[in-house]
């Protein structure tokens, strides 16, 4: 078959054609809408303005649930995070003190009984 058998084929291809010769723009001259192919156009804004929508929604969401992650991960008690480092803890250590040069001003201004009974948890007197 050659180039030439091929056009005179009935309806070359296009349906609904049989025994009809194209149009040069390649529709059926009785088609009622010939740019019917390119209608989604029509409604291009609309769609770009509902995409537009649905990825600010989807942004929206991501940036909700890590807002969500990260107050959850502050309630939360992490030891790395919320626990003072051994090198904190040896400076607190190193800043204390143990004096007793007035622990006699301390007990002479007490207002405790000093012949009490020792207190024991759970015996009652």
């Amino acid at each position: 078959m050659n180039g030439a058998d091929i056009g005179k084929m009935a309806g070359s291809g296009v349906p609904g054609s049989e025994g009809k010769d194209p149009v040069a723009n390649g529709h059926a001259e009785n088609e009622s809408n010939p740019f019917a192919e390119y209608m989604w156009m029509e409604n291009e804004e609309e769609y770009n303005r509902q995409v537009e929508e649905e990825l600010l929604e989807q942004e929206f969401l991501e940036r909700c649930f890590q807002e969500m992650l990260d107050e959850e991960d502050q309630d939360w008690f992490i030891p790395e995070r919320d626990l003072p480092s051994v090198g904190q803890i040896q400076q607190q250590l190193n800043g204390l003190s143990v004096s007793d040069g007035n622990a006699e001003e301390i007990l002479r201004k007490s207002i405790l009984n000093p012949e009490a009974k020792e207190f024991v948890p759970g015996v009652k007197y």
